[in-house]
């Protein structure tokens, strides 16, 4: 039974136990375009349950979870550099796509790797996700010009400056306080 887009969803660490569902979501997701991918890429990215215990293990890995705590997305992220992230295996449950999903997950990454210290984070798209790409670039990624093979296929780097945490002093605080008045 798919999710109501309209429930709230939550955005959390996944745990080993989510990985069937997030298998399931990667497959659910990147399913129509499998004839588009090499054998090899396309295995890499719905990933098996081998590759998926590599993932939890070397990256950080976020799920969006309906009020049921079902997965209906993913987004994995990790340090590339010092000052640089990268973003991979964003999916969202066909479902779900179109609801917000993607952007909740992206937001939360994008946070996480400014409160890490990261300048700058990357991902690389394959040129059959047209619809990534535009989500991405309405995102402020931008092609880095660089280009890689990924198991036969050629991915291209898209990159995006990260705004600075602003700075919390106890000054800024307390002006805030301030101008909303006492109590």
């Amino acid at each position: 039974m798919p999710s109501d887009p309209s429930k709230p969803l939550r955005i959390r660490a996944a745990e080993r136990g989510d990985l069937p569902a997030l298998l399931r979501c990667l497959a659910e997701a990147f399913g129509p375009y499998q004839d588009r991918y090499t054998p090899e890429a396309y295995r890499h990215t719905v990933l098996d349950e081998g590759l998926g215990l590599d993932r939890l293990a070397s990256m950080r890995v976020l799920v969006a979870v309906d009020t049921g705590d079902r997965v209906v997305g993913t987004l994995s992220w990790a340090r590339r550099s010092p000052d640089t992230g990268h973003l991979r295996g964003m999916a969202v449950l066909p479902a779900m796509q179109g609801a917000g999903v993607a952007q909740s997950l992206l937001d939360a990454a994008l946070q996480e790797l400014r409160e890490a210290g990261y300048r700058r984070v990357t991902l690389r798209t394959t040129d059959p996700l047209l619809r990534a790409v535009r989500f991405y670039e309405k995102n402020g990624f931008r092609p880095s010009g660089t280009t890689a093979d990924f198991h036969g296929m050629t991915v291209t780097e898209r990159i995006r400056t990260l705004e600075p945490k602003p700075p919390t002093t106890p000054t800024a605080a307390g002006d805030r306080r301030r101008a909303r008045g006492p109590g």
